[in-house]
């Protein structure tokens, strides 16, 4: 079997995790605020990666999903009489909304 490498030492973690627990200020603070605490130390890395994991993985899921239903959505309220490039088209469109509200119409049809 090939030797795996990782990002985190997973030992080494355990250790910074235990160590973090009696090295944490007492108040309940949440997974950001440990993040931004472990960042100002710069002496636990594999803790670091772990929580910068923990805190990118939610987003990822979410815009994930949010792209699927939005597409499930215009998929079946036009099913009929698209083709698949319109189809990618208002796809694009929903999924970049942000973007749109930032274009000046006028400058285009200029």
């Amino acid at each position: 079997m090939k030797d795996k490498q990782s990002d985190i030492d997973v030992n080494e973690l355990f250790v910074e995790l235990k160590f973090l627990q009696n090295f944490m200020p007492k108040q309940n603070i949440g997974p950001v605020e440990i993040l931004n605490f472990l960042k100002r130390h710069d002496c636990f890395s594999n803790a670091t990666i772990a929580y910068r994991v923990l805190l990118t993985i939610p987003v990822i899921v979410a815009s994930t999903e949010r792209s699927f239903s939005k597409l499930k959505l215009l998929k079946s309220y036009m099913r009929t009489t698209m083709t698949q490039q319109r189809l990618n088209d208002l796809a694009t469109i929903a999924l970049e909304s942000e973007v749109l509200e930032k274009i000046d119409y006028d400058d285009i049809i200029e």
